[in-house]
């Protein structure tokens, strides 16, 4: 996150939206691996779930659905930096986010009480 920080002050709002939801992805592949033990032959269809870049998903194989919608619920807060947040993909280094929208990505993912990243912290 302080490299996306660091290309948002430098005016590269497309390099730091980019780089911001890559933070998310490896966060919640953190998770994925935590649910791995050492030693286990990794099921081939979960394996095979968690090669996207969808950030939905991934919550999904990270077996966070249920508290991330249930988190969602009673925060509104976080909620909305998740709506955010989802939006996300790899296709958008082929897209020209504004800076505006590359703010709103770091500061849905980074806020400190209501961000996805404090949030996913708690899980990995």
């Amino acid at each position: 996150m302080r490299d996306a920080e660091s290309l948002l002050r430098a005016r590269c709002s497309a390099g730091a939206y980019y780089l911001a939801g890559y933070a998310v992805e490896c966060a919640l592949k953190a998770c994925i691996a935590k649910r791995t033990r050492r030693f286990e032959f990794p099921d081939k269809k979960r394996a095979g779930d968690a090669w996207v870049h969808d950030l939905t998903k991934l919550v999904g194989v990270a077996g966070l659905m249920n508290e991330l919608t249930a988190t969602a619920r009673q925060s509104r807060a976080f909620g909305a930096n998740w709506e955010v947040v989802k939006k996300w993909d790899e296709e958008s280094r082929y897209r020209q986010p504004t800076r505006q929208d590359a703010r709103e990505l770091l500061r849905a993912i980074s806020d400190a009480d209501e961000g996805v990243l404090s949030w996913l912290r708690k899980h990995w």
